[in-house]
């Protein structure tokens, strides 16, 4: 399991001007991270869920601790998929990774889930542990264009979502973009370690703006019920 340790994470919701604005200043700083091959990468995700929506809930109340699970592939290879855990401890954000697989991805939409609890790697079992203690299941895909910078002062990750689209957990392997889209969402998010260089700063605080605690899961649930 991949080590990582806790970082800051800001979200901003922006219109089509504030995300061109801002990725035509951000490429003249930072450069181009290593996923983004052309003018952006897709994303696909499995996102995780209780029975009675606790994810969600959790979420939506603004709990300050909380974890949810998800799978991940990019630009349609599913060879290389990732269970990926997010935690959130008092506004700091951990993400812990750990190999998967198209097959061990297919037995969880079956249905199935307790090989999880024969792996060899933490995650797989705190996984296993969730899915037969708390009902885990896979809930929802969801799909977006991503454009994401870094910068080496202070570790910064800045992306820009877009395109967003949600569909059903059997869409996971669908070849076609997931079937609901979000119109007009865009979502510049902005990650770092202990600082954030005021090069960066000044190019992400964009005016009338402000932080917000957006989920791409939770509002393509929300946008469904």
């Amino acid at each position: 399991m991949e080590k990582s340790k806790y970082r800051h994470e800001y979200k901003h919701c922006v219109n089509l001007c504030d995300f061109i604005a801002a990725t035509s200043k951000i490429r003249c700083v930072a450069k181009p991270d290593t996923h983004m091959t052309g003018e952006y990468y897709t994303v696909r995700s499995l996102y995780f869920d209780t029975p009675d929506d606790k994810a969600l809930r959790e979420k939506v109340d603004g709990l300050g601790n909380r974890d949810k699970f998800r799978l991940r592939y990019y630009d349609g290879d599913d060879g290389f998929i990732r269970l990926e855990k997010k935690s959130k401890r008092q506004g700091l954000c951990l993400k812990l990774d750990a190999p998967f697989d198209r097959e061990m991805s297919e037995r969880l939409l079956r249905g199935e889930y307790g090989f999880l609890a024969e792996e060899r790697e933490p995650l797989l079992n705190e996984l296993y542990a969730r899915m037969a203690g708390e009902l885990l299941r896979p809930r929802l895909t969801v799909d977006y264009k991503r454009k994401a910078y870094t910068y080496p002062a202070g570790n910064v990750r800045v992306t820009f979502d877009y395109d967003i689209r949600s569909g059903g957990s059997e869409e996971f392997f669908s070849p076609k973009p997931a079937s609901v889209p979000a119109p007009g969402v865009i979502i510049m998010e902005v990650k770092y370690d202990d600082f954030l260089p005021q090069v960066i700063a000044d190019i992400v605080q964009l005016i009338g703006r402000q932080t917000e605690s957006f989920s791409k899961y939770a509002a393509c649930r929300l946008a469904t019920l």
